[in-house]
């Protein structure tokens, strides 16, 4: 059985079940994955899943194959991914893989997953992974499958790397149907000063309610909507296997992840010693402008949590994010991206004091920016559109950076073309010291990417 190349991406493995993926494939990919950590001198791996419909027939199938490798699997089972990263600390095992496809769409699923101690496996190591698995030289031999509950552990966590202050705060929170539903309620509880309400809060991988992307605005409108009928203080939406955080304020408006930053770094500049705000090329030129103000500075990387989660731990950084809503925080909390921690955070800061929501944002330089725009395309043809833009660029003289895909930089303006990792897509994103100077760079690129 040939398993299509284009299912393993920059920082994953991901497909539509039933087409690109299914429990053969899964099989496979465990054979694949047990034989390669076997070759790495390992000799047991931890096993996750999301709540997709196909979710716990893919991990079973998935276990198999790692078992029939001789390497022994905990199997932690429905988890969100957070929970599956805090599982490497609790557990001492640092090779896993977790069933889920994010934020994708319910028809999606797929695997992240890590050999060793450097975490996720990303870019080449993904692409020699599937080199691996194509040569097809498995090993054989008959691993253990035992079970480890982790989340009294991850309840502890929480528990102990959050500060939450006196005031009383009405929040809403929105589980998207994803796998959040199984333990935010157990972790809201902890708190005793938190009256929250709860949405789309029962498990169902069909994501009846909506699409389970809090970075897409339109997906927000039932939290939105809560908020402002409660008069809440706050309302949080995660993703469907709970890494990534969508903030909505006290007037119902969005508060981007890259935004988000800000806030945060405000809180901690004078905390950490590295006053260094990592963040992916799609967020904001505000988040240098306002680490210039509090005596900081920025490091711009590429997108993928993988990527970023890197950076993070090698180049030491206290706080970082991206706009999809992937926060890692490396102050309090040991580095990897959850969206819970996240959102919490954010209400840590309103219970330390009496600013609303909205306020943690006053005074920030203001910009007119698009959401990210993502143009439909194939696997095949999103790379050549971003060298269409790449070329554009260059013809006409303008300063660019490629470190993921293609960044155009003006002197009050800028523009993003990448091919995304998660879909057949180019993500595109502008923004500008006006809304007409953001309208015409729009209009320019779209006469050379139509959208």
């Amino acid at each position: 059985m040939e398993i299509a190349k284009h299912i393993f991406r920059g920082y994953d493995i991901r497909g539509i079940y039933g087409n690109d993926l299914n429990e053969e494939v899964a099989y496979k990919v465990g054979q694949g994955f047990g034989s390669y950590i076997s070759e790495l001198g390992k000799t047991k791996a931890i096993v996750g899943r999301d709540n997709r419909i196909h979710s716990e027939s893919m991990q079973k199938a998935l276990i198999d194959g790692i078992l029939s490798t001789g390497i022994d699997v905990v199997n932690i089972g429905l988890v969100t991914t957070p929970m599956y990263y805090y599982s490497w600390i609790h557990l001492g095992i640092p090779s896993g893989m977790m069933v889920t496809a994010s934020h994708n769409p319910k028809e999606y699923n797929g695997f992240k997953f890590a050999f060793d101690e450097s975490g996720n496996a990303y870019g080449d190591k993904i692409q020699e992974f599937r080199e691996y698995i194509e040569k097809g030289e498995f090993k054989v031999g008959h691993g253990t499958l035992t079970h480890a509950d982790i989340r009294e552990g991850y309840l502890n966590l929480i528990k102990e790397r959050t500060n939450f202050g006196d005031r009383k705060l009405k929040v809403v929170v929105d589980g998207g149907n994803g796998a959040a539903t199984t333990i935010m309620k157990d972790v809201f509880s902890m708190f005793e000063n938190l009256d929250v309400t709860y949405i789309c809060d029962k498990p169902d991988g069909t994501f009846p309610n909506h699409e389970a992307d809090p970075s897409v605005i339109a997906n927000l409108t039932m939290l939105r909507d809560k908020v402002l009928e409660l008069k809440a203080d706050v309302g949080l939406a995660f993703d469907g296997d709970c890494d990534r955080i969508g903030i909505i304020d006290e007037k119902g408006d969005y508060i981007a992840p890259d935004m988000y930053l800000i806030a945060l770094w405000r809180s901690i500049i004078d905390k950490v010693d590295n006053k260094c705000a990592l963040h992916d090329v799609k967020c904001t030129k505000a988040i240098a402008d306002e680490m210039k103000k509090l005596g900081g500075s920025v490091c711009r990387y590429r997108v993928g949590n993988s990527y970023i989660k890197a950076k993070m731990r090698d180049g030491d950084f206290a706080l970082g994010g991206e706009l999809s809503g992937h926060i890692f925080f490396r102050d309090r909390w040991p580095g990897f991206d959850d969206g819970i921690y996240a959102g919490l955070r954010y209400v840590e800061l309103l219970s330390n004091g009496d600013m609303k929501a909205s306020d943690l944002l006053a005074g920030v330089t203001k910009y007119y920016s698009t959401p990210e725009i993502k143009v439909k395309s194939t696997e095949t043809e999103k790379y050549k559109l971003v060298e269409k833009v790449k070329a554009y660029a260059e013809s006409k003289g303008y300063e660019t950076c490629d470190i993921d895909g293609i960044r155009v930089e003006f002197d009050d303006a800028w523009m993003l073309a990448r091919a995304t990792q998660t879909g057949p897509d180019v993500g595109m994103r502008f923004e500008a010291t006006t809304e007409e100077r953001l309208k015409e760079i729009m209009d320019e690129f779209r006469e050379v990417i139509k959208f």
